[in-house]
């Protein structure tokens, strides 16, 4: 075995020997991969990574849905080269200068009351102390999520997420629960919206008013369901919630964090159905790339959990380190106007795909909104049986052709997320790749 000052200059060489080391050395039970095998990337800028090799991607998942602003933004860079040149870590029970720059900014974009702000370091971090500062604000324990919803995978996190990956990962929480989502396109109930009235929530809330035993603390749920497979909740379904949410004295918890900061077309996700929760979560992108997070609710739910005896210090919580570099992304997230870049982003993407529906029977549903984009793929689009082995084929096909994305519901929805600095020219060259994957993998291009 060789250090790395040993590799010689052939790359494929050096991919083969970096993958043999990872077998060897790397974990694997990936979100996406459980393979030792190629790309393997060593740089990023904007909308494109580089492989080993010095091939260079499209990256429309923008990395892990983190990099949204463009992989090494400078502004970010810079953010972290002036902390570690000051101060890297803090005293976690000491007030620091960058945590409280950082708690300042983003009260100023949260809507009343939403005021006061805790950090952490990834969503499920967010998204655990959420949980917690419901329980001890409303004293239930039972929280709800829909069946698509998507939370985070530490244990705590993934008792509230069911879109996947709880297979053989208990026991889970037994005080979490799931309810109906808003899937209009497979919808669990056969209703049709808007007829329908929600019947999704009215049902779900039917079956939470029966088990309760005792005061039910929170729903929590995105605002886009992301990686359920790019499910848009019709009109109306948030304000819906967010009433039934406060007849019954529980919290409304909007997960933030893959569609918050600008990505769905607006700074967060619940302003398009104009109301406000009783607590936000924010990740992926807030950091521009470095893992930061947050847990923002209002002064009256701060002062009462923390009058309880609320104890949730960890020990990188509110690093300066990572707050300035959470700073500097809600500074580009303004400076560059990302909500309006996403509905370009948005509005380019969704013609091409629309027009590659109209010629392909395989795209059974286009959706989504923002640059947060999807398809779902069926073998036939009146029993929209899932199309599962051709979208892994096309998802592997673009892979190879330099187009990352991911897909979700086993291959079934392909996800489309690109960084605020793709151009129309690129969107351009992604949807043509796509365009010659869907021609390969199922050959029912319509003629007409």
């Amino acid at each position: 075995m060789h250090d790395c000052d040993d590799y010689t200059d052939d790359v494929a060489s050096l991919e083969s020997e970096l993958l043999t080391l990872a077998r060897q050395y790397s974990f694997r039970g990936r979100i996406d991969k459980t393979t030792f095998s190629g790309p393997v990337l060593v740089s990023a800028k904007g909308s494109i990574v580089t492989d080993i090799r010095g091939k260079e991607y499209l990256d429309f998942n923008s990395g892990q849905a983190c990099a949204a602003l463009g992989h090494n933004h400078p502004r970010i860079v810079e953010a972290i080269h002036q902390a570690c040149s000051s101060m890297l870590h803090s005293h976690s029970s000491i007030y620091n200068l960058q945590e409280i720059r950082l708690a300042t900014k983003l009260a100023a974009i949260m809507p009343d009351p939403l005021r006061k702000s805790l950090f952490g370091e990834s969503g499920s971090d967010a998204n655990e102390l959420a949980i917690l500062v419901a329980r001890l604000f409303t004293g239930g324990k039972d929280v709800f999520s829909p069946h698509v919803s998507y939370h985070g995978l530490s244990s705590g996190s993934r008792s509230i997420t069911f879109a996947g990956w709880r297979r053989n990962h208990g026991p889970l929480a037994s005080d979490a629960h799931a309810i109906l989502a808003p899937y209009c396109y497979r919808c669990p109930l056969a209703a049709n919206f808007p007829s329908c009235d929600f019947a999704c929530l009215r049902t779900s809330f039917e079956l939470i008013d029966a088990q309760s035993s005792a005061q039910p603390a929170a729903v929590i749920t995105e605002t886009l369901f992301s990686a359920g497979g790019v499910i848009n909740p019709p009109a109306g379904w948030l304000a819906r919630l967010r009433k039934m949410c406060a007849d019954r004295g529980m919290l409304l918890i909007l997960d933030e964090e893959q569609t918050g900061l600008g990505k769905l077309g607006t700074m967060f996700g619940f302003e398009r159905d104009n109301i406000v929760p009783d607590i936000v979560t924010l990740a992926k992108h807030f950091g521009g790339g470095v893992g930061v997070s947050s847990m923002t609710t209002s002064a009256q739910i701060e002062e009462t959990v923390v009058e309880a005896g609320l104890t949730v210090t960890r020990s990188h919580s509110n690093d300066p380190l990572l707050c300035a570099a959470g700073l500097a992304s809600l500074e580009v997230v303004e400076a560059e106007d990302v909500p309006a870049r996403s509905r370009s982003i948005g509005e380019l993407l969704l013609s091409h795909l629309w027009r590659l529906a109209d010629k392909f029977e395989l795209i059974g549903d286009v959706r989504g909104c923002g640059s947060l984009i999807g398809i779902e793929l069926v073998l036939d689009r009146e029993t929209k049986e899932p199309a599962y082995v051709e979208g892994q084929q096309i998802t592997q096909y673009c892979l190879d052709r330099g187009l990352i994305f991911s897909s979700r519901r086993n291959g079934s929805v392909l996800r489309f997320m690109p960084p605020s600095t793709t151009t129309p020219a690129q969107i351009d060259q992604a949807m043509e790749t796509l365009q010659n994957a869907l021609a390969m993998s199922r050959p029912m291009a319509r003629t007409n």
